[in-house]
């Protein structure tokens, strides 16, 4: 379904038992967690509940939908999608997989890091997207427990910089929901498991602006040949735009995932922000 998402969706859909499978699952999302948990429910031969704002990429709503799942509005500028969410499974007896804050999902999404590392080999960097934080908690764990030294850096949108300002802080901390293209990064305060393991494992956070995403998605296009979509371009947008620092040579990068459609893809990419 276009994003790692998936593996931590599934990884926690298929430990539920027989009873909770056949009562259904019930989960919170901007967009991808939402396809993913869908899309387990379907191979799981059970239904699924989404809550998803009602400004989420018409695309990612499309593709929920088209898994067979029933979707359920919210303003995610005015309402708690937590609370939402809780509301909605505990009124229909639905089993709630959250899109981050969840050991089996952290240790689902952990697999894209474990899988590049099999791959690749030590490295002394890992670049990572965060929203909730669940992917770099899962790929941080996954990467120092097999190379203890290597750097786990992560990438947020400059308008959406929660995990920043929670690791700075030493507590999480929230901010307004930011407006940013990288949907799936808008949150206004990292997760309360993920960020007893970021604040752990992660070296660091660097921002990157709107205008650097949209210039990270054209390069993956043009160069690379991936489609990407912004929340999954900001590690490389970090890169390319020289955010994330002094870094060693041998350098791993996380760009997932590819969820966006022709029209906001072109809306998006079709003038360069600076030229290359």
């Amino acid at each position: 379904m276009g994003a790692f998402k998936f593996r931590g969706a599934y990884n926690a859909a298929s430990r539920l038992t027989p009873q909770q499978l056949a009562r259904g699952i019930a989960a919170y999302s901007s967009g991808n967690h939402a396809q993913a948990v869908a899309l387990a429910a379907r191979e799981l031969g059970t239904t699924a509940v989404i809550v998803m704002p009602e400004d989420a990429p018409r695309s990612k709503v499309d593709a929920t939908v088209g898994y067979g799942a029933e979707i359920v509005t919210y303003d995610r500028y005015t309402e708690d999608r937590v609370a939402v969410g809780e509301a909605l499974a505990a009124e229909r007896g639905l089993a709630l997989i959250p899109p981050y804050e969840h050991p089996h999902v952290m240790a689902g999404q952990g697999t894209a890091a474990l899988e590049l590392l099999e791959e690749t080999g030590e490295l002394d960097a890992l670049v990572v997207p965060v929203g909730g934080g669940g992917l770099i908690a899962g790929s941080a764990t996954a990467a120092k427990g097999l190379y203890a030294g290597i750097r786990v850096l992560g990438v947020e949108p400059e308008a959406g910089d929660d995990t920043k300002r929670s690791l700075e802080a030493g507590r999480r901390v929230s901010i307004p929901v930011p407006r940013t293209i990288a949907d799936g990064q808008a949150l206004h305060t990292p997760g309360e498991l993920t960020f007893s393991v970021n604040r752990r494992l992660v070296d660091g956070i660097a921002l990157v602006s709107d205008d650097e995403i949209r210039d990270a998605m054209r390069f993956a296009f043009e160069r690379l040949k991936i489609v990407v979509e912004p929340s999954g371009a900001t590690p490389l947008a970090a890169l390319l735009a020289g955010r994330a620092g002094a870094l060693p040579r041998r350098i791993g990068v996380i760009v997932s995932g590819g969820n966006v459609d022709a029209d906001r893809f072109a809306e998006l990419c079709g003038s360069p922000s600076r030229p290359r």
